[in-house]
C-alpha cells in the first residue's frame, strides 16, 4: 500500500513540473517530462509495483538473485580462461602461426629465428639497433 502511495505522490509532482514546464512554453521537455511522470502510475496499475514489494520482502526471491549471480559468475570465468587460453582452446605452441610473433619490420628479409637455416642471434645491442640503421639508411637520415 505504501508503495502505491509513493509512486503515486512521485507521479502528480512530475506531473505538476510539467505543467510550470508548458506554462513557459518548452512543450516538448513538458512532454517529455508528463511521459516519465506517468510510468510510475501505470506500474501500480499493471501490479508491477506490487509484485516487486512481495519479491524485495521473500527470501526465496533473493535466493534465486543469488543463484542467477552465481550462474553469471560461472559464464564470465568460462569466459576469461577460454580467452585466455586463447582461439578454440588450442594449446598446442605453433599451432597457427610459427613465426607470427616476429615482428615484421619492411623489407627484411632474414629468416624466423625457430626456422631451420637462421642465423645465430647475438645477444648485444648491436643486433638490435641493426633493423633500425637500416631503415634510417633507407630513408636518407
Amino acid at each position: 500500500m505504501i508503495a502505491e502511495t509513493v509512486c503515486s505522490a512521485v507521479s502528480a509532482a512530475g506531473l505538476g513540473i510539467a505543467v510550470v514546464t508548458a506554462y513557459r512554453k518548452r512543450f516538448l521537455t513538458a512532454a517529455r517530462l508528463a511521459a516519465y511522470s506517468l510510468v510510475p502510475v501505470g506500474l501500480v496499475m499493471t501490479g508491477v509495483v506490487g509484485w516487486l514489494a512481495d519479491t524485495a520482502l521473500s527470501p526465496t526471491a533473493w535466493a534465486g538473485f543469488g543463484v542467477l549471480g552465481a550462474a553469471w559468475l560461472l559464464f564470465a570465468g568460462t569466459r576469461a580462461v577460454e580467452r585466455r587460453r586463447g582461439a578454440g582452446g588450442r594449446t598446442e605452441p605453433g599451432a597457427v602461426a610459427p613465426a607470427a610473433s616476429a615482428p615484421s619490420l619492411g623489407g627484411t628479409s632474414r629468416p624466423a629465428a625457430g626456422t631451420p637455416g637462421a642465423a645465430p642471434r647475438a645477444d648485444g645491442s648491436a643486433e638490435d639497433f641493426s633493423d633500425i640503421e637500416a631503415i634510417l639508411k633507407k630513408h636518407g637520415i
